[in-house]
């Protein structure tokens, strides 16, 4: 890891850390914040951070962003592209960034601790939402339409999609419309034949997603339940229900 020596920001690699320390070193500044920038393009990239601003919207869903290249990742949701792909299993990702990270499980570096019980983690978005399910009982993300409060805000945008009924991903070959990626992904497969299927090497049951595939495998062909909950000791197929229990021990 690489490690900024201004902010302490970690990064995987040496070109991201020179790419970061361009915010410390830059001379355009952000009177609002202070960050510096190596081009005025890039200060005005970053105050819309701050006004809000979202210039460029997505011609499939309409949703905005601050930047271009922002709305260039947004779109190949759309159009399934995944041009990064990882050369020790061949998994595709759609990001830079989400590569560089999928490596980790490979590797097996997890650069992110926990400060308050040391757990090691191999992405700062993992730690962020561990401190929040476990370490912290804040709720700071609110439902307009209900009120109802939650710790994270991905959780909020599900449940605003459900309130107000919203299916941002809509299929190119029909007018089905569909509030979640994997519930579209689901079915182009199903219903257009378009995508790929995992099929399960030993019963040849056939699977949306490699996750689901992982599962099926773990439930029905494996004994071995491989998380393990350090309060009480029950065991789990998954890391997502893992997750999930450990909640009862802190409510």
């Amino acid at each position: 890891m690489y490690s900024c020596t201004q902010c302490q920001k970690l990064f995987s690699s040496q070109k991201g850390l020179y790419n970061h320390m361009n915010i410390h070193r830059g001379k355009y500044r952000c009177t609002e914040c202070g960050k510096s920038f190596r081009s005025s393009y890039h200060l005005a990239s970053h105050r819309r951070s701050h006004s809000g601003e979202k210039p460029f919207e997505c011609t499939v869903c309409s949703k905005r962003f601050t930047e271009a290249t922002n709305l260039v990742a947004h779109s190949r949701i759309h159009s399934f592209e995944k041009p990064y792909k990882c050369h020790v299993c061949d998994k595709a990702f759609r990001q830079c960034t989400n590569l560089s990270t999928h490596m980790r499980v490979h590797t097996g570096d997890k650069p992110y601790k926990c400060s308050l019980c040391n757990k090691c983690f191999s992405q700062s978005s993992a730690l962020q939402l561990h401190k929040r399910h476990v370490h912290s009982k804040r709720r700071p993300h609110q439902c307009p339409y209900c009120g109802k409060l939650f710790k994270i805000n991905i959780e909020l945008k599900y449940h605003v999609r459900i309130q107000t009924g919203a299916k941002p991903y809509s299929c190119r070959h029909c007018s089905n419309c569909f509030r979640m990626l994997h519930q579209l992904k689901r079915h182009l497969l199903k219903s257009h034949n378009e995508g790929t299927w995992f099929t399960c090497d030993i019963c040849q049951q056939q699977f949306v997603t490699r996750g689901e595939l992982k599962q099926h495998s773990l439930r029905r062909h494996d004994d071995v339940k491989p998380y393990v909950c350090s309060e009480c000791s029950k065991r789990f197929c998954t890391a997502y229900e893992l997750r999930r229990h450990r909640l009862v021990h802190f409510y």
